[in-house]
């Protein structure tokens, strides 16, 4: 016997309804799904370890100091260097020197030397370093350290041996202090020891000389940096003398501009 449905019967009989069209869409896709092969995600390619990448030959250099200095007198200046070869072994050239109001060469060296890392910030040193200027040349065997400390400094240590038992010793040390990402200020301080007085390049024995400079780059672009800063030069004991001997001052205050780049 059929009975007349009511409007509540009605719509439990639609939802029904749909609950089973669902049901069914829902199973057609399930067996679908394990029917279609299983989507593959595109490959991710793997970095190579620093190691591995250090088989190949790479040449880089950074000229870190290409200013004019301004004080009593005005001198010209520059120091940089440039290394080529493997992640172990490189040759590395650093050259710097100045050149003075009269036109003459001043405290110029050049020391070509074999690089190799001993640990992840460090590495040591050893060649040989010319004087190149307008005083008498001399040759000294080079033996050092190079490197940085993250957030805290970079630089070098180099000691010489030189003709007729000669020693030296050379010290350099930066700092780069971020104000902006562009904007770096770097205080810098090098030394210079002798051993013996060499009056034919105005040398003196002990600590011969010390600069300290302060400089503020702003760096256009990750090559190219323009500075301007201050530097302050002072020269002791024997150097001193000789120095005056010349006509130099023993210490000056220079302002300096100049650029700094690197590839």
């Amino acid at each position: 016997m059929l009975l007349p449905l009511t409007a509540k019967g009605a719509g439990v009989v639609m939802k029904i309804e749909h609950a089973v069209l669902a049901g069914a869409i829902w199973g057609i896709s399930a067996a679908a799904a394990a029917q279609a092969p299983p989507e593959t995600e595109a490959p991710v390619e793997a970095e190579a370890p620093v190691e591995a990448s250090g088989d190949g030959i790479f040449v880089n250099g950074a000229l870190d100091q290409f200013e004019l200095g301004f004080g009593r007198d005005e001198e010209f200046r520059w120091e940089g260097e440039v290394w080529a070869g493997t992640f172990k072994h490189r040759l590395w050239l650093r050259s710097e020197g100045r050149i003075d109001s009269e036109g003459d060469v001043r405290d110029g060296r050049l020391d070509a030397l074999y690089d190799h890392p001993i640990s992840t910030f460090f590495d040591v040193q050893a060649g040989v370093r010319y004087d190149l200027d307008s005083l008498p040349g001399r040759t000294w065997a080079a033996f050092g350290i190079e490197g940085h400390v993250p957030h805290l400094f970079k630089g070098w240590a180099t000691a010489y041996v030189g003709e007729e038992g000669r020693t030296a010793l050379a010290l350099r040390a930066s700092y780069d202090r971020l104000l902006t990402e562009r904007l770096i200020l770097q205080p810098e301080i090098k030394l210079n020891f002798y051993s013996e007085d060499d009056p034919a390049r105005r040398i003196g024995s002990g600590l011969s000389d010390i600069n300290a400079d302060l400089r503020l780059r702003y760096e256009l672009t990750d090559r190219v940096a323009p500075y301007i800063g201050v530097g302050y030069r002072r020269r002791f004991g024997g150097t001193a003398d000789f120095a005056r001997a010349a006509g130099e001052r023993a210490e000056d205050a220079r302002l300096v501009i100049g650029v700094s780049s690197w590839f």
